[in-house]
């Protein structure tokens, strides 16, 4: 497709997306020592906070793509999940299509990458683009090579995977944001044999960067792939229904909204790999996602999976939100889940701006050494929303309400002396200190306001 441009807007462009030089590339991820957390290749701890941009490469131009990027860089996040193919057919706002003939062994490149040049900008020149911008910005792209749905085409045989997983690894292997997201919204036993070649084949040409794989809702990559060399991290996707749609037949998936029992199956599992929970309820998306008449989930929902994940054990947390997910525009032909706004309007969604404070609370406290503590809980036999979650580290504890509703700390299971307490509000990351009358013992912590869903607040103790 022929693009006209004018001199000057021409000359900006080339300016703008000249390659990415080696001192803008945020430092390589590797798993912590105690294969708990990621890190960077310098040892310093990243605490994964992603934004699900599924449709990035397809539906956003250049500027559209600085636009996006600037506001979630500013928002704190650091990963952006994306689909490399969404589908076998996959075309940007360009016009320019991935694969000849809907081949995945056949990706369309040509000569050169001057976005000037309609001849020699191709779809993995975009590719690079959003890759090299996120990187001038320390985000990290997490691709997905083929979309679930998609690999279910008999087109796709392992043959062509292999391919396919071979072109990926060495187009991308030298670009220091990259992660492998393997599968995409599907369970690992459908088509499992393009995901082991997926896995397998980007593992040997690209060694150095980190790899798990995105189920269908209600599972976990551990479900099949734990033990395969190519995994090194498990991702669950905890999904988009209530309590009351959960209709799993399997006892094993059957959690409800209690997305931190999928974390407490995984971090118990040998050999130990970190966890998250990579797709939960989107913000703005229809309870169950499919009825447009449904409740819509809203931001304190989002924050208390967010908690709950990461307070049993989650290395990170990926927020989503209805809008930014599909990249829409009012009027798209291939709009999806009842969605009712421009992507540009739920940029600063109230969940979007309140997840960083999450990331700095982690962040802000000793962190390799942080595990999972529901023992300082003292009877805590209340259930789904009422459940409190706790986690500690070396010299504080934290624990999460999502009611707002009193809860006890044995004291004499934290392993230290409190010193100082707060609570710290997930909304804002305002804190307001405790004044405690007793420091020993069981203590009984009411917190600000009055009980009720979204009252949440995290105690923070300190030693």
């Amino acid at each position: 497709m022929k693009r006209l441009f004018a001199p000057i807007l021409a000359m900006l462009f080339f300016l703008g997306c000249s390659e990415t030089k080696e001192q803008d590339m945020p430092p390589a991820l590797e798993i912590s020592e105690n294969h708990r957390f990621f890190q960077t290749k310098d040892g310093k701890p990243f605490f994964w906070l992603g934004d699900t941009g599924w449709l990035l490469f397809v539906k956003l131009g250049r500027e559209d793509v600085v636009k996006y990027l600037d506001a979630r860089q500013q928002q704190g996040f650091n990963v952006i999940q994306v689909m490399t193919l969404h589908t076998l057919a996959a075309k940007n706002v360009y016009g320019d299509l991935a694969l000849d003939n809907e081949d995945i062994g056949a990706p369309i490149t040509t000569p050169g990458n001057d976005f000037s040049d309609s001849a020699a900008y191709d779809f993995w020149d975009h590719v690079d683009y959003v890759i090299q911008e996120a990187a001038k910005r320390n985000i990290y792209m997490a691709l997905v090579p083929v979309w679930g749905s998609a690999a279910k085409n008999e087109k796709v045989t392992v043959q062509n995977a292999e391919k396919y997983g071979r072109f990926l690894a060495e187009r991308f292997k030298n670009d220091t944001n990259i992660i492998w997201l393997n599968g995409g919204d599907i369970e690992g036993g459908v088509r499992k044999d393009i995901w082991e070649v997926l896995g397998a084949t980007i593992k040997k040409y690209d060694p150095s960067h980190l790899m798990t794989y995105h189920p269908r809702g209600r599972y976990s990559s551990t479900d099949w792939f734990h033990n395969e060399s190519w995994l090194d991290f498990n991702m669950f996707q905890s999904g988009h229904r209530t309590y009351a749609q959960d209709t799993s037949a399997d006892e094993k998936h059957h959690h409800g909204e209690d997305n931190w029992k999928y974390v407490v199956t995984d971090y118990n599992m040998q050999p130990a790999k970190p966890v998250l929970d990579g797709e939960p309820s989107y913000e703005n998306i229809p309870y169950g996602l499919h009825d447009s008449l449904q409740q819509r989930w809203n931001d304190a929902e989002v924050r208390r999976y967010a908690y709950w994940s990461v307070f049993a054990g989650g290395a990170g947390f990926t927020y989503g939100e209805n809008a930014i997910m599909q990249f829409n525009i009012m009027g798209d032909a291939d709009a999806n889940f009842g969605v009712f706004n421009n992507w540009q309007e739920t940029l600063n969604a109230p969940g979007a701006l309140q997840m960083k404070y999450l990331k700095e609370l982690m962040l802000s406290h000793d962190y390799f050494s942080r595990k999972p503590a529901q023992e300082i809980i003292a009877e805590n036999t209340k259930e789904r929303y009422d459940y409190i979650l706790a986690t500690r580290g070396s010299g504080y504890a934290m624990a999460y309400t999502y009611t707002g509703n009193n809860f006890k700390v044995q004291t004499e299971k934290l392993g230290f002396e409190i010193r100082d307490a707060k609570w710290y509000s997930p909304k804002d990351g305002s804190e307001q200190k405790i004044a405690l009358q007793s420091k020993a013992g069981i203590i009984d912590f009411d917190p600000p306001g009055d009980p009720k869903e979204g009252n949440d607040w995290v105690l923070v103790l300190e030693k």
